[in-house]
C-alpha cells in the first residue's frame, strides 16, 4: 500500500477490464449495507487482494476504508463502510456515522443486500438516505452463491419497485461471479476526469493502521461472544530496521472489563501468544518483513459507551 512514504503495490484491474468510453473515467464509489452484506469480501475481491479484515462476525468493519481500483481507462476510489445498524452505544453511532458520511461526496453508492433476505429496518435507512444523496445509485445482491435461485427473482422485482432506474447485479463477493458486469454498471456512471491517486497506490491508510485491524482480526477470530466487539487495538510504538529488514512494533489491546482481559490472555497466557503468533505471520505476509510483535491488554472501563474514549481510540463519527 502506499501513503505519504510507504510501499506502494499495482492496483490490479481486478475482475473486470471495462473502462469509460470517450475518456478517462475517475470517480468514488461507497459500499454500503447491513453488517455482514459482504462489503469487505467484495472491496477484497475487486482489488485482488486482502485490504479489509474480515470474519463471520458482524461489525467486523469499523472504520471507512479507502481501496483504489486502476482499469485501463478508469480509477474508482471505493470506501468499504460499517454496516448500519441499529446503534445506541457510542462506537456504534460513530460507525453508522461514518457509513453515512461515506456518501457525501461520492460519484456513485454501491448498496449490497443480501440474497434471500427480506428487506429490514437497515435497508430501509440506507435507502432513505442514499435517495437524499442524489447520487447514481447501483444495487448488488450479494451471496447468490449460497442461495436457491428461485428466491431471486422476486427479490430483483422487490427492488426494482423500490429503487426505479437503478441498475441491480445479481453477485457473489466470495467468488467473483458477477464483479465484470458489477464494475461496468459503476464505470458508466462515473464522470470522466483525471485520476485521484498515482497507478501504484491502492489505499491511503499507513501501515500501522492495517497492523492493529490484522491483529483484531485475530482476536475476533480466536474469541467469541461480547469480546470481539469489546475490543479496540492501538498501535504505541513501530521501529524499523533497515539493515536486518525487521519492524517491532508494540500494540495494546483495549478491553471493557477485567473479565476480558482474563479471557483475551488466557490461561498462561496462551490465548494472548495464539493471537499475537497468528497475527505476526500475517503482519510479515503483508509487510514483506520480518516481523517482532508485542501484545498488552488493557481495561478502559465501558469505552465504547464513551464518546470521549472512542475518539481517542481512533473512531471518528467521520
Amino acid at each position: 500500500m502506499k501513503e505519504k512514504g510507504a510501499r506502494g503495490k499495482p492496483g490490479g484491474a481486478g475482475p473486470g477490464t471495462a473502462a469509460g468510453a470517450g475518456g478517462f473515467r475517475a470517480g468514488t464509489v461507497a459500499i454500503l449495507g447491513r453488517p455482514n452484506a459482504g462489503k469487505s469480501t467484495l472491496l477484497n475481491r475487486i482489488l485482488g487482494q486482502k485490504l479489509a479484515i474480515t470474519t463471520p462476525k458482524p461489525q467486523t468493519t469499523r472504520h471507512r476504508i479507502l481501496g483504489i481500483w486502476n482499469g485501463k481507462n478508469a480509477q474508482i476510489v471505493f470506501l468499504d463502510t460499517p454496516g448500519v445498524h441499529q446503534a445506541k452505544k457510542a462506537l456504534n453511532v460513530a460507525m453508522v456515522r461514518a457509513a453515512f458520511s461515506a456518501m457525501t461526496g461520492a460519484d456513485v453508492l454501491v448498496l449490497m443486500v443480501e440474497a434471500g433476505r427480506p428487506e429490514g429496518r437497515e435497508e430501509e435507512l440506507l435507502v432513505r438516505e442514499a435517495v437524499k444523496a442524489k447520487v447514481p445509485i447501483v444495487l448488488a445482491i450479494n451471496k447468490v452463491d449460497i442461495v436457491n435461485k428461485a428466491l431471486l427473482l422476486p427479490q430483483i422485482e422487490a427492488w426494482s419497485r423500490r429503487l426505479p432506474g437503478a441498475p441491480i447485479v445479481p453477485i457473489s463477493a466470495l467468488t467473483g461471479d458477477g464483479l465484470p458486469v458489477l464494475l461496468d454498471e459503476i464505470l458508466a456512471r462515473l464522470p470522466e476526469g483525471s485520476p485521484f491517486y498515482p497507478p501504484d497506490q491502492i489505499t491511503d491508510q499507513p501501515e500501522r493502521f492495517f497492523a492493529a485491524e490484522i491483529i483484531r482480526e485475530k482476536i475476533f477470530q480466536r474469541t467469541g461472544e461480547e469480546i470481539p466487539y469489546a475490543c479496540a487495538v492501538t498501535i504505541e510504538d513501530w521501529k524499523e530496521d533497515p539493515a536486518s529488514k525487521r519492524v517491532t512494533i508494540s500494540a495494546v489491546i483495549h478491553v471493557e472489563k477485567d473479565s476480558q482481559k482474563a479471557i483475551v490472555i488466557g490461561k498462561g497466557g496462551a490465548k494472548l501468544k495464539a493471537i499475537g503468533t497468528e497475527a505476526r505471520l500475517d503482519l510479515e505476509a503483508f509487510l514483506e518483513r520480518r516481523v517482532h510483535l508485542s501484545l498488552w491488554v488493557k481495561v478502559d472501563k465501558n469505552w465504547t459507551r464513551d464518546e470521549r474514549h472512542v475518539k481517542q481510540l481512533g473512531y471518528e463519527s467521520g
